[in-house]
Formats: C-alpha cells, sequence, structure tokens
C-alpha cells in the first residue's frame, strides 16, 4: 500500500465512489512502477485524452516525493499513439537497447500514393518497419463474417508490399520483450540488410 496527501483535484466520484483523478493516477503509478509497467497505463490514459500537459502541471505540485524523478521519466516517454500495452513494451525495449527512436503508427504509400499500410514502428533512415505481433491483434481486424484466415493473408499480402517497395520488415511476439536483446538483434540485422 502506498499513502500520499490528495488534493481536491486528486479526487473524483465515478459510481459514487471516491477514486483518485486518471492524471492523479498515473503519476502515482510512474512514481510507483517499474518503467516498463508504468508507460503502458499512461499511453492509454493520454490515447483516452488526457492531456499530456495536465500531468505536466501536476508533477511540480509534488517536488520531493519519492519517485517523483521516475514519473518525470516516464511522462516524458508517453505517446498517444501507441495502440496496445504491447506497443508500449515495444518502445520501452526498443529504448533499452540503444537503438534509433521509431515513428509509431507511420503511413506508407506506394509510388502511386496509395496507402500500403500502417506499421507499428518506423526507422525511415533504415528503411526498417517494426510489428508487434499480440494475439488480439488480428482478431480485432476481423470483419463481421470475416476468418481469421483471410486476416492473416491480407496481412501477409501488405508485409509483401512493403519488401517490395525496399523495406525491412521485423515481428516480434510478446514472448521476444522478455527475451534480452532479441529485438535489438532482429531490428539490427534489418539496418544491415537495408544498407
Amino acid at each position: 500500500m502506498h499513502a500520499s496527501p490528495l488534493s481536491e483535484e486528486d479526487v473524483v466520484t465515478i459510481d459514487g465512489l471516491h477514486v483518485t483523478s486518471l492524471s492523479r493516477t498515473i503519476i502515482d503509478l510512474c512514481r510507483t512502477v517499474p518503467f516498463e509497467q508504468a508507460v503502458p497505463a499512461g499511453d492509454r490514459a493520454v490515447r483516452l485524452g488526457l492531456p499530456a500537459t495536465a500531468l505536466d502541471e501536476a508533477l511540480p505540485l509534488l517536488e520531493g516525493w519519492p519517485g517523483i524523478r521516475q514519473a518525470r521519466r516516464a511522462i516524458a516517454f508517453l505517446d498517444a499513439r501507441s495502440e496496445s500495452a504491447g506497443e508500449s513494451v515495444s518502445r520501452v525495449r526498443i529504448y533499452e537497447a540503444g537503438l534509433p527512436r521509431p515513428v509509431p503508427q507511420r503511413e506508407i504509400y506506394g509510388p502511386d500514393g496509395r496507402l500500403v499500410g500502417r506499421v507499428d514502428f518506423c526507422w525511415e533512415e533504415q528503411q526498417t518497419v517494426g510489428e508487434f505481433d499480440g494475439e488480439i491483434k488480428y482478431g480485432r481486424l476481423l470483419k463481421p463474417g470475416q476468418a481469421i484466415e483471410e486476416v492473416l493473408f491480407e496481412e501477409k499480402r501488405r508485409e509483401d508490399a512493403l519488401r517490395d517497395l525496399g523495406w525491412q520488415v521485423v515481428r516480434w511476439l510478446w514472448a521476444d520483450l522478455y527475451r534480452q536483446d532479441v529485438i535489438r538483434d532482429r531490428v539490427l540485422r534489418a539496418f544491415a540488410r537495408a544498407a
């Protein structure tokens, strides 16, 4: 259990229960849990509309509190473009590996101007894209009446189209996020192939 004082602005009522506000909850998480856990929670909050400025404005009020430096670091890292916890943890792993910072959710167009696909991570200079493959990802892409096989086939065609344009494609799964250097090594090999 963690205890710290709350201002009136830090408390909201939801379904008759008093709870900490979203911004205070995110700041407290960023102060008290590991970076790789704080970032997905914070990414989700800013994706749902929590203004990053609300977090930045609240930080000075907590100056000197335990974990405030850690909170500042996590909040500066948040990105509303992350569409899943897996993408958020992927960004953390990419950062920890010392890789260049990719552009999340980058749209790639063919020479005819048509959209080839939107990728989870893009290293433009290295002509490389990265894709986090969570189990839910493909189920989310299902249209009514569509079979999972059709989604997988469309994904394969999209990847082939990216490769035809000269992009290197790197994929990883949840398990890879917890195996040291797997993502770094795959991305670096792709950078080398693109060079």
